[in-house]
């Protein structure tokens, strides 16, 4: 699919058989049954994906756990035993990771400081973000950007 980008005139035409070909590939392989189920209308899967959905384009926002279960139509305990199932985190756990990665994107390409960033992303308090921030990229904010900027120019030399 990424050699197209090298003949953008075959994009029409080729890009979808390329798609068929991995979704084959994808629904014959050893995860097939999991997809399948994932994209089955209804399915609690189906469900979990529809909250996943909301949490990703609302993370900055409070979340009440109730009101996500009954939005996808589960009860609380179902709610958290697939959520986890499916992602291997617990929706606030989730919440967390997409604000700090995109905490992180903010940091490094739009240049904010980790302060600004922190809020932008929903959190009230800097020293919790600096806390979770390590706790999840193994450095405080400004030490890891640091980090990934040199790596970045020493790569494109």
């Amino acid at each position: 699919m990424i050699d197209l980008l090298d003949e953008p005139e075959d994009i029409p035409i080729l890009a979808p058989i390329i798609l068929r070909e991995i979704f084959y590939r994808l629904l014959m392989g050893d995860q097939g049954p999991r997809l399948r189920q994932m994209a089955s209308a209804g399915s609690q899967s189906q469900q979990i994906a529809r909250a996943i959905d909301w949490l990703k384009g609302n993370f900055t926002r409070p979340l009440h756990i109730d009101d996500l279960a009954r939005q996808v139509n589960m009860s609380i305990s179902t709610f958290h035993h697939h959520f986890r199932e499916l992602t291997a985190m617990s929706p606030l756990q989730y919440q967390k990771w997409l604000r700090l990665n995109e905490a992180r994107r903010l940091m490094l390409t739009e240049n904010e400081d980790a302060a600004t960033a922190a809020f932008q992303v929903g959190y009230e308090s800097p020293s919790q973000f600096s806390r979770e921030y390590s706790r999840l990229f193994g450095a405080p904010p400004l030490r890891d950007i640091t980090s990934l900027r040199q790596t970045a120019n020493v790569e494109s030399r």
